[in-house]
């Protein structure tokens, strides 16, 4: 069962790095079709959904491998068993947040749906479509922060602390 929820949050990391690419190569496409003399029709519109999905899965795989920013500083210094309590309350509440924008997120999309809500460039495009990315990604973020939250219930460290740990050895 890991290894699946480890290749959900590493296909989510390589989605994000797919839309980076995908941002080039229309960027790239705009300068080239100035310089020839042709537009590239809804390039900032293609970008800017890229864009929010790149954000957004992201999110999953870099909470998994320790790259959000937290006080480490702070938290070191913390002993053990308050560590842990404070470990626990922040997932809790992380937890708590990403499920209300998740579902927030799916109700957004579903609406637009619902609604034919299309945008407003050259290319009429249904505007569900580009926040589907946004949806899966805050629902693959809400699952990474549950994973984590079952690991502290369970006395391990979450996946991310121990990223983060190997950063601050390789700091020292």
């Amino acid at each position: 069962m890991s290894t699946l929820r480890d290749r959900l949050y590493l296909t989510s990391g390589y989605l994000a790095g797919f839309c980076i690419v995908a941002i080039t190569l229309l960027i790239v496409a705009q300068i080239v079709g100035r310089l020839l003399g042709f537009i590239v029709p809804s390039v900032e519109d293609f970008s800017g959904y890229c864009l929010a999905a790149a954000t957004f899965f992201g999110l999953a795989y870099t909470f998994r491998e320790g790259g959000h920013i937290r006080v480490t500083l702070a938290i070191r210094s913390l002993p053990a068993k308050a560590r842990r309590v404070q470990e626990l309350v922040i997932l809790v509440l992380a937890l708590l947040m990403t499920l209300y924008m998740s579902y927030y997120c799916v109700h957004m999309v579903w609406e637009s749906y619902v609604f034919e809500e299309v945008s407003y460039g050259y290319i009429p495009v249904p505007i569900w479509i580009p926040q589907i990315p946004v949806a899966l990604g805050m629902i693959a973020l809400t699952l990474a922060v549950l994973d984590d939250l079952i690991a502290v219930l369970k006395g391990t460290n979450p996946d991310y602390m121990q990223h983060e740990d190997e950063i601050n050895l390789e700091e020292v």
